[in-house]
């Protein structure tokens, strides 16, 4: 270890870029993790999900557009467009003290959802970590239309 220790002032006055570039993928890197563990939220693979509901008796809310949501949406969940999206209404200021587990098609909004409610107060949040997609390739049921299960 104490070679290597020696030899490193060498390698990175041989190699600057290289070293340069590492430093700036070990930066992302932490600063990701930082991100994840701060960020209020869990995210939870389907069979996480899968699990929360069928033993907390989450409130699954989909916040993707409404073309998407009547293409197929997880069993039981509730349709928010995004832009509708508001974590002080009535309906969801009920559900404050219960977990409540958000996605969307890719993921992208229900995080940016995620971050609203943990910031109204909500204690238990959690979304679909990928999205839409993850729950269709781990080959759970979807339900098509309007209506929720």
């Amino acid at each position: 270890m104490s070679e290597i220790l020696q030899r490193l002032p060498e390698f990175i006055g041989n190699h600057p870029f290289l070293s340069f570039g590492f430093l700036g993928v070990l930066a992302a890197v932490i600063a990701g993790e930082f991100s994840r563990l701060t960020r209020g939220y869990k995210a939870l693979t389907p069979a996480g999900l899968t699990q929360l509901i069928n033993r907390d008796n989450a409130l699954l809310i989909d916040v993707s557009s409404i073309q998407d949501y009547e293409k197929g949406h997880v069993p039981g969940a509730r349709h928010v467009a995004m832009s509708q999206f508001d974590p002080e209404s009535k309906d969801l200021a009920k559900a404050r003290d219960l977990p409540v587990a958000i996605y969307c098609k890719t993921g992208q909004s229900a995080g940016t959802a995620a971050k609203r409610l943990k910031k109204a107060g909500f204690s238990k949040v959690y979304t679909l970590d990928g999205g839409l997609r993850t729950w269709v390739e781990a080959q759970l049921p979807l339900v098509k239309g309007r209506s929720a299960s």
